[in-house]
């Protein structure tokens, strides 16, 4: 491919030929995948792909599929398999009658691929999605800026548990991974796992795989009934997997030689401390919470006003 600019035009998207990449622009449009806008687009290294294929498509149309190498593309670690082909952002749909074109375009990227296609990749070769990225899930807002993820739980949706252990917040030292399941299955979920304490495991509470409990896990939101869509979710998770694995943001400020006048924080919405009281006391005549435990976190929620 010895032109730069070359484009070959398919269905929600255009792929522009560069002499290292090829640059994967999507269409905006209510008939285009809502993953497909939030990327935007996306630059895909020549190094980062492991094959390439042509095959034919559904009503007279053939798809071109850049096929990444595992561990290239955050988006595509933090999905595990699980896109749908209608959501998969390496696939470009086009006519059949463009099938010669594709096949050229697809011979000569091929011709492209490198040696070390074959096998994984040692790093992450393509972009994750910038933060800030928020989404909101069935029991939580989850945030992400960079440095931090924050849970902040919802008292409609969120587990007594997850409502006696407050709300989380971490930072990306503290994470080893991200575990998501798609909001397409019944039981879908974010979970972040935690290095184990300088033994560079992993922990959550409780353990990966049992996303039965993941209502109950501090350290997880769960999906369901149109919270935490795939085209939020997921470029959410493949930013904190990207941020894990790269190790992008600063490491925690250490504490200074001499204390610091520390800023008072913005005070939360009286109404909704009220709410937050209220479904404890919810939680407390069900015997969900004890005395003990609906007095020290009203306590806490006060202490916010």
């Amino acid at each position: 491919m010895n032109r730069m600019g070359d484009v070959l035009a398919g269905i929600h998207a255009t792929w522009e030929f560069e002499s290292d990449s090829v640059l994967i622009r999507f269409e905006r449009g209510i008939r285009t995948p809502k993953l497909f806008q939030a990327l935007g687009e996306r630059r895909i290294p020549h190094e980062a792909l492991a094959s390439v294929t042509l095959a034919p498509g559904k009503r007279g149309t053939v798809v071109l599929h850049a096929i990444p190498r595992p561990g290239a593309d955050p988006l595509m670690e933090a999905a595990a398999g699980q896109l749908r082909d209608g959501s998969d952002p390496y696939r470009l749909v086009l006519p059949a009658e463009r099938e010669t074109l594709a096949e050229y375009y697809g011979d000569e990227l091929r011709a492209l691929l490198t040696p070390e296609a074959k096998g994984p990749a040692e790093k992450f070769l393509v972009a994750a999605p910038q933060a800030p990225l928020h989404f909101k899930a069935y029991d939580g807002k989850a945030s992400f800026d960079g440095s931090r993820v924050s849970f902040r739980w919802f008292w409609t949706g969120a587990s007594s548990a997850k409502w006696k252990a407050g709300d989380q917040n971490f930072h990306i030292q503290e994470l080893n991974g991200v575990e998501w399941r798609s909001p397409d299955v019944f039981d879908g979920y974010l979970r972040l796992l935690r290095r184990d304490n300088g033994a560079g495991g992993l922990t959550a509470f409780p353990p990966p795989r049992q996303s039965a409990q993941a209502d109950q896990d501090p350290a997880a939101v769960v999906f369901g009934l149109g919270y935490g869509p795939v085209h939020e979710s997921l470029p959410f998770a493949a930013a904190v997997l990207g941020a894990v694995r790269t190790g992008s943001a600063a490491p925690p400020d250490p504490a200074p030689a001499h204390p610091v006048p520390v800023p008072v924080a913005a005070r939360r919405d009286p109404a909704d401390i009220a709410e937050r009281i209220r479904h404890l006391g919810d939680l407390r005549e069900a015997g969900l919470v004890t005395d003990e435990e609906f007095t020290a976190k009203k306590a806490e929620l006060l202490a916010e006003l």
